[in-house]
């Protein structure tokens, strides 16, 4: 029986830990084929080779998403180890966190670059594809800081909303030829807060982690759902944090 996974050809990017890594672990397990990409390949490297040890089906592409082109190459090289592409995964983010009069432009561009344009990036590489197809899946990890908006997290969480607005216009313009999934994570045990370069609130965050996160399994498991649907099925906004987050 199909479990609405097997054979499906899925495209991650950040795919070297956390999230992403997790979701690939998963699929695969699931017979999913997978084209994985991320700035550090010996972890990519690893990753695959695990999957290949397992009797699964994976490549891997050394990827800035900050770079249009890698992630056309990231889905072409899809089309050409896989003669397809079923799901993109734009789970590549970053933050940094300050309060707006402390400046952190650089900081700013660093979000807009990687969480913004990066994701955009990923839906121009993959649509080409889709229409061409008249099928295919987008699905955008967004976060839960863009629904719950507190201070030094204001540009972070700008980014996130933009994605948010630009999925779901995404959404309604595919009228059923794609479909377009937003997940918000909250608090995740992950490497995530370590890119936090505000020492003090990078501590924060790790001790609210610390003590409340989940694992990046759960949500693997909430994208495996999204994907798994029937295709005229689509999961729009799922939100997935610890049952004691505020």
């Amino acid at each position: 029986m199909n479990n609405g996974i097997q054979n499906k050809v899925i495209a991650i990017t950040g795919a070297s830990s956390g999230i992403g890594k997790a979701t690939a672990e998963l699929l695969a397990a699931q017979g999913a084929k997978l084209i994985l990409g991320a700035r550090r390949a010996d972890r990519l490297k690893t990753i695959v080779e695990i999957i290949d040890q397992k009797g699964g089906k994976a490549a891997f592409l050394e990827i800035d998403v900050t770079n249009r082109e890698d992630l056309v190459k990231l889905t072409a090289l899809a089309v050409e180890k896989f003669g397809r592409l079923d799901v993109m995964i734009n789970n590549a983010g970053v933050s940094q966190l300050y309060k707006m009069e402390d400046l952190d432009v650089e900081g700013w561009e660093q979000m807009i670059d990687v969480n913004l344009k990066g994701t955009l990036y990923g839906i121009a590489a993959a649509l080409p594809i889709f229409k061409g197809q008249g099928t295919g899946h987008i699905i955008n990890v967004i976060s839960t800081a863009g629904i719950s908006i507190v201070p030094t997290m204001g540009v972070y969480a700008g980014t996130k909303n933009a994605v948010r607005t630009i999925s779901e216009a995404l959404r309604q313009e595919s009228q059923g030829r794609w479909r377009v999934t937003g997940i918000s994570p909250g608090y995740v045990a992950t490497e995530f807060a370590s890119n936090i370069k505000n020492e003090e609130i990078r501590d924060t965050i790790q001790q609210n982690a610390d003590q409340m996160a989940i694992p990046a399994e759960a949500v693997a498991n909430a994208i495996a759902y999204a994907i798994k649907q029937p295709d005229n099925v689509d999961v729009g906004d799922m939100v997935i944090r610890p049952s004691v987050q505020g």
